[in-house]
């Protein structure tokens, strides 16, 4: 597997592994982003928001301020690279919302729809709104770690760090201190810049 970071808020990689690298663009860097498939000189962008399955969009459709969060990385070390994706309610005032419908891990290769044939469950103490996600190979192990920002009440955030265990990925109850939003750095992205940015 080949990724690299372009700029600030792009990775390139065969998400599909077909042969033919895609572009996974998170502008913003708060998880809200698309992967651009390329093939034969066409493009489909296809948004996280899209990546939810039916089941979840119904469940979700009568619930207001639900936002959709996700973001890339090789999580159990196979080579190829995943999704991590989460539904959650916004804040209601001071209070949080402790409804988080789709929380789960789906390994790669990725489908066009970003659906995996095998998935896995992202088990978190709290499910919060997640304000933004992100990956991180702070030990360099080749496996990504998940970087999770989410809201604490009262205006506060935390951050927690989840990473590959029994078949699932398993986010740690402690908050870790740092900046609110993953920053701008490519060193957050957990890969190398292309040769060409």
């Amino acid at each position: 597997m080949t990724v690299c970071a372009s700029g600030i808020a792009t990775l390139r990689a065969d998400v599909d592994a077909d042969g033919h690298l895609d572009e996974i663009r998170d502008r913003n860097r708060d998880g809200a982003g698309s992967v651009v498939f390329r093939r034969d000189g066409h493009r489909t962008t296809v948004g996280v928001g899209d990546a939810r399955g039916f089941w979840p969009k119904l469940r979700g459709a009568p619930k207001e301020d639900m936002v959709t969060r996700g973001t890339f990385g090789d999580f159990d070390g196979d080579g190829y690279l995943d999704l991590a994706l989460f539904y959650s309610q916004h804040d209601a005032g001071d209070s949080t919302r402790d409804n988080m419908l789709v929380h789960e891990v789906r390994y790669g290769p990725l489908a066009r729809d970003l659906s995996g044939d095998r998935t896995g469950t992202i088990r978190i103490g709290s499910q919060a709104f997640v304000y933004a996600v992100w990956v991180t190979d702070t030990d360099h192990d080749g496996r990504s770690e998940l970087q999770v920002l989410q809201s604490g009440g009262d205006g506060m955030t935390g951050r927690h760090i989840g990473r590959q265990h029994d078949g699932g990925i398993s986010v740690g109850g402690e908050e870790f201190r740092g900046p609110d939003r993953p920053g701008t750095e490519l060193g957050r992205l957990a890969f190398r810049a292309c040769a060409d940015s």
